[in-house]
């Protein structure tokens, strides 16, 4: 069953809008006469529950095994009769993307809850967590400034971040009704999500196709570069690749930039055995919700 996806700043209330899912999810489930609904059982996932402290955040070694214990623990979780929260940082884009394929390759829905406190505020309630020394709930200052700097909001227009729930910093409470409607559905009505090709896990049978993953996507970065270079100081573009469009954003996209997107889609596709004739078209696609 679904995937519930909370993202936000720093101390911006997560934990305490996903126990406010958590409590209604569970209300939901112990009235329910559906047994398909009685059934389910809901699952919290979140640092504290998996033993990290704030501190894994100051350095990439660190985060990065903090970010594998989170996704390991939502993988072995997902299941038909769990509703899983996963209450964590998930800042990254690529590491959503790489959650949402996890929950299609299952059959099961997810969406994104973005808890959306502005960062004045998570900086106040930050402070306040610092200086309660009977509790352990506020960030470092320099990784809280850290983590707020690389934060990649949630974007409803991408495939991994919809559907989008945005929780201002005044609602009494998360959309918890429509969450559940658009993730679990009406009574005896079960929501079902069909995998499609991108995210089916798949052995690699075609011999050259971790070749032809490396080289198309090389290719076409080549190609957006050149681009640039060609037409220096004119900001967007439409730039035809083979069947698609690569839709360049206003401002010239760096080398490092386009390198880490492509780094991102050779870790999240090296298992899912695309048509070596869709992968050009599958990483334009892929470029352009990156950079969109």
């Amino acid at each position: 069953m679904p995937l519930i996806l909370i993202s936000g700043y720093p101390s911006s209330g997560k934990t305490y809008r996903s126990n406010q899912l958590v409590d209604f999810f569970k209300s939901k489930i112990e009235s329910s006469s559906d047994a398909r609904i009685s059934r389910l059982s809901v699952i919290h996932i979140n640092d504290q529950i998996l033993g990290l402290t704030r501190n894994v955040y100051r350095e990439a070694r660190t985060e990065k095994d903090a970010r594998a214990a989170e996704y390991s623990a939502v993988k072995r979780a997902l299941g038909k009769d769990s509703i899983v929260v996963a209450d964590g940082m998930n800042y990254i884009k690529g590491f959503r993307y790489q959650l949402y394929c996890d929950a299609k390759a299952v059959h099961t829905p997810s969406c994104v809850v973005h808890v959306g406190t502005p960062i004045d505020k998570c900086h106040e309630i930050n402070e306040k967590l610092l200086d309660d020394i009977g509790r352990d709930g506020g960030y470092p200052k320099d990784i809280f400034d850290n983590l707020i700097y690389r934060y990649e909001e949630p974007n409803g227009m991408t495939r991994w971040d919809s559907p989008l729930f945005t929780v201002p910093f005044d609602d009494k409470e998360p959309p918890c009704e429509n969450i559940w409607e658009c993730m679990i559905g009406s009574e005896g009505k079960a929501k079902t999500v069909k995998p499609n090709q991108a995210t089916v896990m798949k052995p690699t049978t075609e011999s050259n196709y971790l070749y032809e993953l490396d080289r198309s996507s090389q290719e076409i970065l080549k190609v957006v570069l050149e681009w640039q270079k060609d037409h220096p100081g004119e900001g967007g573009g439409d730039l035809a690749i083979g069947e698609k469009i690569v839709e360049l954003p206003a401002n010239p996209v760096s080398l490092p930039q386009l390198q880490r997107i492509r780094r991102q889609f050779l870790s999240l596709n090296r298992q899912h055995n695309l048509p070596i004739s869709g992968i050009r078209n599958s990483f334009v696609e892929y470029l352009n919700d990156s950079l969109g």
